[in-house]
């Protein structure tokens, strides 16, 4: 997903609510989030849908990393060569 660019995708919640067909088009075209505010503060930010699915995905990637970091720091984990053995023995299946 690209950066918000401050002179094109930061928008008063006025405008957005009278061009709204305009802006969701937008979120398709450039995939950069939309910034809405009101009284001159963010409060909502738009994302186009298949942007959003990305961002969940790796979202959930990054869990299972910090998870396993955490087990290895607590000495849950088990080595690299039993892991290996485990996951090739469960292909052979």
């Amino acid at each position: 997903m690209s950066r918000v660019r401050v002179d094109e995708d930061i928008r008063p919640l006025s405008e957005f609510r009278a061009g709204v067909a305009t802006f969701i088009k937008q979120l398709h075209e450039n995939r950069r989030p939309m910034v809405l505010t009101q009284r001159g503060r963010g409060v909502a930010v738009l994302v186009d849908v298949h942007e959003y699915e990305k961002m969940q995905q790796r979202l959930e990637i990054l869990e299972e990393i910090y998870k396993a970091e955490e087990q290895i720091a607590s000495g849950d984990g088990i080595a690299h060569e039993d892991a290996k053995t485990r996951v090739l023995s469960g292909l052979a299946q």
